[in-house]
């Protein structure tokens, strides 16, 4: 079983914690990884090189092949200075986890401009540079595997989290985009969202429940695999539970005209029944390259 043999992965935020964990992961499945950590507190601050250095010596304490990066993937320049360190060390790409991230959190009508702006830069515009830098390596050889980290603030909201959540909700857009373009090239693009104990989660989860990252690994592990065809997915993980969220559709209702505040009113429950809800798509064609009835406007 081919799963991630021979092939080459970036994990970003791989100093500690999950990205640690898919790192370790992906190198036990036989890939070899580029640990990109540039090894920041948990609010964005500061740099320790060490933090990528160390995981990479316990992968090849392991028998593994790995190489330590300490880019900031946030800008443009440090998201390619990345996959250049994958290219330079092992003369390809196939798979990117991004999972860096940072936190900090304050009530909307607290939040600064800069608490804005630095959390969606890491998590939001650091997954699409990296992506958008190693996407025409994956368009080339006609393969690739993506994994996008989402989260149940994104998904469904948590207090004092405004940013991160919209960061994390805006990465599942990414995905079902990046989904439809990448699959005539044979690429994958998947979202994990995760519930597990770690320096960002301390304080916030009950350490009584396993919560270990690696159960959240062996999803990304599953999605990079050659084997997974998946796209489009978003695998919820909270410790050894695994869930699939859909963003769903009700059957709704038809009005012969514009309706009227009252109307809506009247009719608002059959709106929103979800009896025989589907999966919602954007209503434009589907073309013949899209996998799994996934509709794109593109030809």
């Amino acid at each position: 079983m081919p799963g991630v043999d021979g092939r080459v992965a970036i994990v970003t935020g791989a100093g500690r914690g999950l990205g640690r964990s898919h790192a370790l992961r992906l190198a036990a499945g036989g890939a070899s990884v580029v640990v990109n950590d540039l090894g920041a507190s948990r609010d964005g601050g500061g740099a320790d090189a060490t933090a990528a250095q160390n995981v990479v010596a316990e992968i090849r304490a392991a028998g593994g092949v790995a190489v330590p990066d300490d880019h900031d993937i946030a800008f443009e320049a440090g998201a390619q200075a990345v996959v250049n360190s994958a290219l330079e060390a092992f003369g390809r790409l196939d798979i990117v986890v991004n999972n860096a991230g940072i936190l900090r959190d304050a009530t909307f009508h607290k939040m600064t401009v800069e608490q804005w702006e630095a959390v969606r830069q890491v998590h939001l515009d650091g997954t699409a540079l990296v992506t958008r830098s190693a996407w025409p390596h994956l368009r080339e050889q006609r393969y690739g595997r993506v994994v996008v980290t989402s989260s149940g603030a994104g998904l469904f909201g948590n207090f004092g989290q405004a940013n991160y959540a919209a960061a994390k909700l805006g990465v599942v857009g990414l995905m079902n985009t990046l989904a439809l373009e990448g699959a005539r090239y044979e690429i994958r693009v998947n979202a994990v969202a995760p519930v597990a104990l770690t320096r960002m989660t301390a304080g916030l989860l009950d350490e009584a429940i396993d919560l270990d990252p690696a159960w959240v690994s062996a999803a990304v592990g599953w999605l990079c695999a050659e084997e997974c065809d998946l796209t489009a997915e978003i695998v919820r993980v909270h410790g050894h539970h695994f869930s699939r969220v859909r963003i769903v559709e009700s059957r709704g209702v038809d009005f012969p005209s514009p309706p009227s505040d009252d109307e809506l009113a009247a009719r608002w429950a059959d709106i929103a029944d979800l009896t025989g809800a589907k999966e919602g798509q954007a209503a434009v064609a589907v073309p013949r390259h899209a996998p799994n009835g996934i509709r794109s406007a593109c030809p």
